[in-house]
């Protein structure tokens, strides 16, 4: 194994080994706590322009499969953990995760102190950082770090929406009975295989689908889906989905739901070290109820930039008191800042999916 070294934008420093794989890649460094799902992680489009710190020691023990990624592609710009499994053992595996680093041609590398390093980003929080096995001069990596853009004001979701309008496929679903638009800034897979599960004919959209693209579908709901990067940046989604208001039913999770805080002209900020892990809990104030949530985003909706006569809070993390979730008072409009489709409870969140599914066959009622 090479030598690697993970420089951050403070001057500190972690040594390591990397993988096969050499080279030189650059991010945005965070920091992931869950023990598992690590390639639901490095798959997630959500993940692009960072690169992820896995908290848990033993990364890999049950290998991959063709089954469990959430997009077409790896997306993360790097990978680090305290110790690769080379050995594998899960029924479903079909190679290890060593071999699909490699394969995909990331570089991760290992043997890095893992502990101590999350806790230099929860002290400082969360900060630009490069991964080189070529370069290991100090003062020539600092001089590098100042071309790598930062992640405030950086619109990533054009580089990860699909090209082109696509409809999920069924694979054997049941017969649609709805028919949803989905805004494409990220989406994970799992969450069109959910809705197509639950009677849904699901149309992905380009984030710059304009309205009228959207609505020669006559789609019964619009879903906004996850997605990296500044929602702030994102205004050309921004001011599209304004324009959906009052028209349909509109389900938003993580950046869907940064976007619609900011269409109900609310404001976002920089969370600290960000939320990024399977075991968030979250409190639903109309229900009473504590859940488990898993999350990933580095932003969050200020709750001090909304309307308390037109939004009101469903959702509050329990970690640090800060907004996930809002519905609008008016509209059949709801969002949450955690992933529902990632079911870490196992089931504590997916009842969400069902009110949307609720919601639109309401207006469907309606409208007949």
């Amino acid at each position: 194994m090479k030598d690697a070294i993970l420089y951050l934008e403070d001057g500190a420093s972690f040594k390591g080994h990397a993988l096969t794989v050499p080279g030189e890649s650059a991010g945005e460094v965070v920091f992931n706590t869950a023990m598992s799902g690590y390639q639901e992680i490095l798959t997630d489009p959500s993940y692009a322009g960072q690169i992820v710190v896995m908290t848990y020691p033993l990364i890999g023990n049950y290998g991959v499969n063709n089954e469990d990624v959430e997009s077409n592609k790896i997306h993360v710009k790097g990978f680090v953990v305290k110790e690769f499994c080379r050995h594998h053992s899960n029924y479903r595996a079909t190679q290890s995760l060593v071999d699909y680093l490699n394969e995909n041609k990331i570089l991760a590398i290992e043997g890095v102190d893992t502990r101590a390093l999350t806790r230099h980003l929860r002290v400082k929080g969360v900060m630009r950082g490069i991964i080189s096995t070529q370069d290991f001069d100090l003062k020539s990596l600092a001089e590098k770090m100042k071309k790598v853009p930062s992640m405030e004001g950086a619109d990533l979701v054009k580089d990860v929406t699909t090209a082109q309008k696509y409809v999920w496929p069924r694979n054997g679903g049941p017969e649609p009975k709805f028919k949803v638009a989905a805004i494409d800034c990220g989406i994970k897979f799992n969450i069109l295989r959910i809705l197509t599960k639950m009677g849904c004919e699901v149309h992905v959209f380009p984030a710059k689908a304009t309205v009228q693209e959207i609505m020669a579908v006559k789609p019964d709901g619009l879903f906004l889906s996850n997605g990296p990067g500044d929602p702030a940046a994102v205004t050309y989604v921004i001011e599209t989905v304004k324009q959906f208001f009052g028209k349909m039913p509109i389900f938003g999770i993580c950046l869907g739901h940064q976007i619609l805080g900011l269409a109900f002209g609310g404001g976002t900020f920089k969370l600290k070290f960000g939320h990024h892990g399977a075991n968030h809990p979250i409190k639903d104030l109309l229900n009473e109820k504590i859940g488990i949530t898993s999350q990933n985003h580095g932003f969050c909706v200020s709750i001090k930039g909304l309307k308390p006569d037109e939004v009101e809070m469903i959702d509050i993390n329990l970690n640090d008191q800060t907004l996930a979730g809002i519905r609008h008072k008016k509209f059949p409009i709801f969002s949450v800042q955690h992933h529902p489709e990632a079911s870490p409870g196992p089931h504590d969140a997916q009842y969400l999916f069902k009110h949307f599914i609720d919601m639109m066959e309401k207006q469907q009622t309606a409208a007949s």
